[in-house]
């Protein structure tokens, strides 16, 4: 069976389902048309479920046989044939026992456990005369609605019933409709942007990292390249870190269980941890989050209010476990680095640090060139904890900074964690998606269940508020999106090999090496390209690794302690003198540049 395939997301340009009744309309009807189709070509095939998507939409099938491309393409077919059959699509209540009666005269199982979580009354489409499944629409009148141009097949994946991999293997095939074909040839063109920007493929194609098999899934094995890339993305966020106020933090990879027992960890999260394992008779628990270690720290002594705000951050390791099935890349893995950190300070604080996080967000989010944000602030849910006056004071100081920051928001009402409101922030990449990242989070959970105090200007002891945060999110999720936004193609600043040198002849060898070792120990990233190639050959080679500077030696240069430059980015650069290459990349590494500019 296939890994479930990861729905690519396409920018905001074109039209969403949830936000377009038509598009919503097209994708729901499509589905049922494509479920016709298969059921008409493959009789022996039940159908489970077949909901839209943003770009599209999809229907799980159990199907003896695996489904094949041809089959794909038969499918389509059929589907236009159905289309232009201008079949009515009507709704119909009808009352339990009626809808169990037809499902079990179909002979599809599936639905009867479908039918058991439907509340009354229920209702089914039918699809012409005999294809009908329980759904709660909307539909357009007739399949001649639909346009035949705008639809296309794109995928089998596997699946799994209910999302169960205890539970029957499936097959989904995944779908895409538009109003229009132009809106479909938009899509599919922008679809292919997103394959030539899988960061996947370009960590592989350029070293960066691999996931091994033999060690488990979901683990990353970070490649001396991408290592050291990760190094200078680490550097600069403690840099960054320490500027803004924030002590670091290195805390342990286990704890013992009773840990995630007070933090309520195991009640509400066990689902995403991994086993406990025996230790001199105690149970250790592998860490799914930071919070309880910083929570620990913080209780390893009676605070004073003076001491307050306290900032404390982590490049934390944890380790969650994701089903087979979600696991993408290095978007979903079961061991990653958050880039948590937690503030412990005074209610009348929260506005002012809510602030400077804002401030750090964008700092540290622009050095890598994401500008553009959307931002939601999440209020108290119905189920929650602590006291109304508590929360008002926290949503209040959220908005408080936002407002001062001059952020514009969407509220989300209820849409807050049970312990406390939150600010969301999604990034916009270079070719419109949308990636959630950084998070700011009130907690009044923690506090309370660990008993957190400080002693305050009166003498009492009182209970701190307690900021989550993050900013990367994820460092290895991170480093995908960001891989995606440059294409793999990275600044002068961050990228793994910034400079390689072409000696055209052995004879300027010694004069490459000589300075090779020069930069390497100026802090420039550089390797000499000794394959004897010819320069074409060297040029291109540089290119399709995406060095950022391809630097030609011949005899001239070498007589006159030079070299001839060629960027990336910028094109045939001409002859610099060595003393002017090593200022301006020294310049560039220091002040962070995109490109060298002597």
């Amino acid at each position: 069976m296939q890994e479930l395939a990861t729905e690519i997301q396409v920018p905001l340009s074109l039209p969403k389902t949830s936000e377009d009744p038509e598009l919503l309309r097209i994708r729901h009807s499509m589905s049922h048309v494509m479920a016709m189709a298969v059921q008409n070509l493959f009789p022996a095939a039940k159908v489970t479920i077949g909901p839209w998507t943003e770009t599209g939409f999809y229907y799980d099938f159990d199907n003896p046989a695996p489904f094949t491309e041809a089959d794909l393409k038969a499918i389509k077919k059929e589907m236009a044939k159905i289309i232009g059959r201008r079949l009515p699509l009507q709704r119909i209540e009808v009352t339990r026992a009626e809808a169990q009666a037809k499902i079990i005269a179909n002979n599809e199982p599936y639905k009867l456990e479908i039918l058991a979580g439907l509340q009354e009354p229920i209702t089914i489409y039918t699809l012409g005369e005999t294809w009908w499944d329980l759904c709660a629409g909307p539909h357009v009148e007739n399949t001649g609605q639909l346009n035949a141009k705008a639809f296309e097949l794109e995928s089998v994946a596997g699946s799994y019933w209910r999302g169960d991999e205890k539970r029957a293997q499936l097959q989904r095939i995944y779908g895409t409709a538009w109003a229009s074909a132009e809106q479909l040839a938009e899509y599919q063109r922008r679809k292919q942007e997103a394959l030539r920007r899988d960061h996947r493929r370009i960590g592989k194609d350029l070293e960066l990292f691999s996931i091994e098999d033999e060690a488990g899934a979901g683990l990353v094995f970070w490649h001396p390249r991408g290592a050291r890339m990760r190094l200078l993305i680490e550097d600069y966020w403690r840099a960054a870190h320490f500027d803004a106020g924030y002590e670091l933090l290195y805390t342990p990879h286990v704890a013992d269980i009773t840990l995630w027992k007070t933090s309520g960890h195991l009640d509400f999260y066990s689902e995403s941890m991994f086993g406990p394992m025996q230790v001199d008779e105690r149970e250790y628990q592998l860490k799914p989050m930071n919070c309880p270690f910083h929570v620990l720290t913080y209780a390893n002594k009676l605070r004073s209010y003076r001491e307050l705000p306290i900032r404390w951050a982590e490049l934390g390791t944890v380790y969650r476990y994701e089903r087979p099935g979600v696991m993408h890349g290095l978007m979903r893995v079961r061991g990653f680095t958050q880039d948590d950190a937690h503030i412990f300070c005074l209610p009348e604080q929260i506005g002012d640090e809510i602030l400077k996080i804002l401030d750090l967000t964008e700092l540290i989010l622009s050095t890598f060139d994401f500008t553009k944000y959307e931002i939601n602030l999440s209020t108290r849910p119905l189920k929650s904890i602590g006291e109304d006056a508590a929360w008002e004071l926290a949503t209040n100081g959220l908005i408080e900074a936002l407002n001062r920051k001059g952020w514009s928001y969407k509220i989300d009402e209820g849409g807050g964690a049970f312990y406390g409101p939150k600010i969301d922030l999604k990034i916009e990449d270079a070719i419109g998606r949308m990636w959630q990242c950084s998070t700011i989070q009130l907690d009044f959970n923690l506090p309370e269940r660990f008993n957190l105090e400080y002693v305050a200007a009166d003498g009492s002891r009182k209970q701190p508020i307690m900021i989550h945060r993050a900013i990367f999110g994820s460092l290895e999720r991170f480093f995908g999106i960001m891989t995606e936004n440059y294409a793999g193609d990275f600044p002068f600043w961050l990228a793994p090999e910034q400079l390689r040198l072409l000696p055209v002849t052995d004879e300027v060898m010694v004069y490459a090496e000589t300075l090779q070792a020069e930069l390497q120990s100026n802090g420039i990233r550089c390797t000499i390209d000794r394959s004897g190639e010819r320069l074409a050959k060297l040029i291109r080679n540089g290119e399709q690794q995406k060095i950022p500077i391809l630097a030609v030696i011949g005899s001239k240069e070498a007589e006159q302690n030079s070299l001839s430059l060629r960027s990336r980015r910028q094109g045939d650069m001409g002859t610099i003198l060595k003393q002017d290459l090593l200022k301006a990349a020294k310049e560039a590494n220091q002040l962070r540049r995109p490109d060298l500019t002597p």
